[in-house]
């Protein structure tokens, strides 16, 4: 169970950091974007810090107070469930 949650973990996390920077590059280049309840989506089932990471390091939707405060509280909840199934 422990090699399934990690190996969870790393893959969503990839996916929601490729899925957040692609979108900055298509905000830049003014194509259609990945909705907002997509990487809310992503961030819930596992990959915020992923979410996050690209968030700041891509300076992508950090002026949107809804990504500023609800992806840090969507990683405090991944945390928190996959600190259970790591036990």
């Amino acid at each position: 169970m422990v090699k399934l949650v990690t190996l969870w973990f790393a893959v969503i996390n990839i996916i929601g950091y490729m899925v957040m920077s692609e979108d900055k590059d298509k905000a830049r280049s003014r194509r259609e974007r990945v909705p907002e309840k997509t990487l809310f989506l992503l961030a819930a089932i596992g990959g915020a810090l992923g979410v996050l990471t690209a968030m700041y390091r891509r300076r992508h939707k950090t002026r949107h107070m809804s990504f500023v405060i609800g992806i840090p509280l969507l990683l405090l909840l991944n945390v928190l469930i996959y600190g259970y199934f790591l036990q």
